[in-house]
Order: structure tokens, then C-alpha cells, then sequence
């Protein structure tokens, strides 16, 4: 059994297939694992959802902030923006269990029981003041409000910018939006953990006070894999962390990229988009 690492998908649908082509990977022996935004921007949203549904257990996938934005627009009542490709899934057929299916998605996943040299992927990356545990517990939090009977309401007040910074007493809507822009938003961070939500390209871009936030030490050795951040096409300048940045811009005209987590061989196949 093999088990590979993707970065985010959104929408590039043909890449995917040909990538798991690529690595003859067999649902039946092998494993994959996501690490959200699924969905968006490209042109094959809908059936990115339905193929990794269709994998099963063989699949496990972490909820990005594309996957969210799907979820807030077709629940939460919030509006569509103006370069977003989810029409076809808004009006699919299997709608609702396509939705239904991506709103149960974790927001981190483990592996490697409870150890300080764990295996874990989330969107975005971890905060540099949260251990493993601590992570796990909050990404809880919010997979528990998801399944509740009010995750309209709470879909609905997901997104906003504050609170910037982690605190341990934060509690209602600010905690769980603290945690969800944590793991499915961060890029740049100063040295008490607040998100800068401005800057978005590569490193050049950071804003006076911030850097990445894996340039930040840990107190654990956990492997960290995370997507979202096209601009570092994989690489990691500076890193003082163990991570594997996964995201190497398919929709943007890169590739997709596929990590052997086993071997750290890393294939991948050319975007046929922006051509």
C-alpha cells in the first residue's frame, strides 16, 4: 500500500485523473490524501467532488476555504463571487449529497497516534502556539457545529478578519471563526500567531513584522502537510518546521503534484489550463 499527498485541486479535474493514472494508484491498495479546496476556479468542480467521493475510504480529504466558500454559498446564504466556477455543482443533481458529503470533511487530519512526530495535514498549515493535540481539539470544534442542526447560522457568520489573533478564552462565533481562518487561511503570521490576510503571493510579499508561519519553531516534530499557497510551488525557504507544501498551482497554469509519503518522491503532471 502506498499512501500520496495532493494539494488543492479546485476544479482541475482532468489533471487529477491523469495524475492518479500517473501513479497507478488502486483504491483497492493504495491511499490519498487531500488537503482541501477541492473545488473552484477551475473548470471541473463537480466532477473533482464526485470522483473523490466515489474513491471512499480510499480518500481522505481536510475542508479548504474554497470547499467552505461552496458550503457557505449553498447554506449559509452567502453570495457567489464574481470569478467562482460552482455553478454546476449548485444545480447537479446529487447536490445535496455532494454537499452533505463535503460538509462532513474534517479540517485536520492524523496519523501516527498521538506521537510528536505525527503525520498531519490541514488546508492552510498549524499555528506555531497550537500542539497537535490543541489543533485536533479546535478542528473538533468546528467539524461538531458543522454537523449541528445550526450550521446555516453558523456558515452564514463564518468569514471575517477578526479576530486576527488566537486566544484561549475566545468563545462563540470569533472562536470558531479564529480556528477555521487558523487552518484554512493562514499564510503570513508575526510572533504572538495573528494572521495578516492582505498579502497572498510569495515570500517577497510579506508585510512589515510577519513571515510564513512555518518559519516559526515547534516543540514537536510532527510532519505537516498543507495546500493553499501556490506561490511557494512547493518549496519552503526557511523552513524550521517538518512540512511538505503541496500546492503547486494547478489552476494557475502549474501542475499538479502528487507526494509519496513514504518515499518523499513527488511526481507530477503539467496543468492544461492558461495554455
Amino acid at each position: 500500500m502506498t499512501t500520496y499527498a495532493i494539494g488543492d485541486l479546485q476544479g482541475c479535474h482532468a489533471e487529477f485523473v491523469e495524475l492518479l493514472e500517473r501513479l497507478d494508484f488502486d483504491p483497492r491498495r493504495d491511499r490519498l490524501w487531500l488537503a482541501g479546496d477541492l473545488v473552484n476556479r477551475g473548470p471541473g468542480s463537480l466532477a473533482c467532488l464526485r470522483e473523490v467521493r466515489a474513491l471512499g475510504e480510499a480518500a481522505l480529504t481536510v475542508l479548504g476555504n474554497h470547499d467552505l466558500h461552496l458550503l457557505a454559498v449553498a447554506r449559509g446564504g452567502a453570495d457567489l463571487n464574481r470569478k467562482d466556477t460552482l455553478d454546476a455543482i449548485l444545480t447537479a443533481p446529487d447536490r445535496e449529497a455532494l454537499l452533505d458529503w463535503l460538509q462532513s470533511r474534517p479540517l485536520l487530519a492524523r496519523q501516527g497516534g498521538e506521537s510528536d512526530r505525527d503525520t498531519v495535514m490541514t488546508h492552510a498549515g498549524l499555528l506555531p502556539q497550537w500542539s497537535v493535540g490543541q489543533a485536533e481539539a479546535l478542528a473538533g470544534e468546528v467539524a461538531a457545529r458543522l454537523a449541528s442542526e445550526n450550521s446555516g447560522a453558523f456558515l452564514e457568520r463564518m468569514y471575517g478578519n477578526r479576530p486576527a489573533c488566537w486566544r484561549d478564552d475566545l468563545d462563540g462565533i470569533e472562536r470558531l471563526r479564529a480556528i477555521v481562518n487558523a487552518l484554512t487561511r493562514m499564510r503570513f503570521i508575526d510572533a504572538d500567531g495573528c494572521l495578516d490576510f492582505t498579502a497572498k503571493e510569495g515570500l517577497d510579499s510579506a508585510p512589515e513584522g510577519f513571515a510564513p508561519w512555518f518559519q516559526y519553531p515547534r516543540d514537536d516534530a510532527a510532519r505537516l502537510l498543507f495546500g493553499h499557497w501556490a506561490a511557494l510551488q512547493g518549496g519552503l525557504p526557511g523552513a524550521r518546521v517538518r512540512a511538505e507544501a503541496l500546492d503547486t498551482g494547478c489552476v494557475w497554469g502549474g501542475s499538479l503534484t502528487a507526494l509519496n509519503l513514504d518515499s518523499g518522491e513527488r511526481v507530477s503532471v503539467p496543468s492544461r489550463l492558461h495554455r
